[in-house]
């Protein structure tokens, strides 16, 4: 079977179940794992969010949905030389991934019959039926049904090493400028590692917030985790932070629980690697159940944010 994926987690959920070789086109975020990168690319996106700030690729992805245009276009001539038998897509968020019609019109121009997989998660279980039904479509049921457990492994062993602890205030936020909270599966995965966010709903899509907002919560340890960025990203991005009146005074600030994490590959996505996430989580809201250091590639208690304040 010939695949392609245009959704970065399907990449990863056919990569863990041992058919990465099949995979002929991904998308431009389809990045893991690292031989992933080599494939032909089968989306372009409309602009290039690497070189624009949080506030001005808000703005023109607010633009363009109000114009009724698509952020991403799909390269015809890439996807019929990818000769693909499936293509996996999504429903979930036209600003994460191309829209699933888009990708249905496009597959009518190859002139042959292609099967379509949409997928559309918002909560860990969702993720874990999504792994359960790409592997039926791909005839690796059982290694699916292994991912699954392994997976539950990760997060049973997080829910027991934290379920003694306090349960504390966390306000995890997907996108700094507008500020947005993270919606879907995040308020779970805080739930497993041992916190609570109570601005955002689980299983629903994430929503603008502002910070005054926050500062009536009084979060005692803040997440920040934009969409699409690593940890270096969100450091440079969270800057603007510092000149915030808001939330100088909530607990978070005044005791130094302020995160960045790599929200780029661990919470954004509705892969395997959210389970990781929760281990993230964790280590941030609970340090003193962990005997190693948080690392600093997962995520950075920003000294520097606090200490100005």
């Amino acid at each position: 079977m010939r695949i392609v994926s245009l959704l970065p987690s399907a990449t990863e959920i056919v990569c863990a179940l041992g058919l990465g070789e099949t995979i002929v086109g991904v998308s431009h975020e389809c990045d893991f794992p690292e031989d992933t990168k080599t494939k032909t690319k089968i989306i372009e996106p409309v602009f290039q969010a690497e070189t624009l700030d949080s506030r001005k690729i808000d703005a023109l992805i607010i633009e363009h949905m109000k114009q009724g245009r698509s952020l991403y276009r799909i390269k015809i001539d890439e996807l019929s030389r990818a000769n693909p038998d499936l293509i996996i897509t999504q429903e979930l968020c036209d600003v994460c991934a191309v829209d699933a019609d888009d990708v249905r019109e496009a597959a009518k121009q190859l002139g042959k019959s292609v099967s379509i997989l949409t997928l559309n998660p918002h909560t860990l279980q969702d993720v874990k039926n999504d792994i359960l039904k790409v592997g039926g479509v791909l005839g690796r049921t059982e290694e699916a049904m292994n991912l699954v457990v392994e997976l539950d492994r990760k997060s049973e062993n997080i829910r027991q090493l934290t379920r003694g602890a306090d349960t504390r205030r966390v306000f995890c936020a997907e996108w700094l400028n507008p500020l947005m909270n993270a919606g879907h599966w995040v308020p779970e995965m805080v739930e497993n590692a041992g916190g609570v966010d109570g601005l955002a709903r689980g299983g629903e899509p994430s929503t603008y917030v502002d910070w005054g907002s926050v500062a009536d919560y009084d979060p005692e340890i803040l997440v920040l985790m934009p969409c699409g960025f690593t940890t270096r990203r969100t450091i440079a991005e969270a800057e603007h932070l510092l000149n915030l009146k808001d939330i100088r005074s909530t607990r978070a600030i005044r005791e130094g629980r302020v995160y960045a994490t790599d929200g780029h590959n661990y919470f954004s996505r509705s892969g395997p690697r959210l389970f990781d996430g929760i281990g993230i989580l964790a280590q941030m809201i609970h340090p003193e159940l962990f005997s190693e250091p948080l690392d600093s590639q997962l995520g950075v208690r920003m000294e520097a944010l606090t200490a100005k304040v």
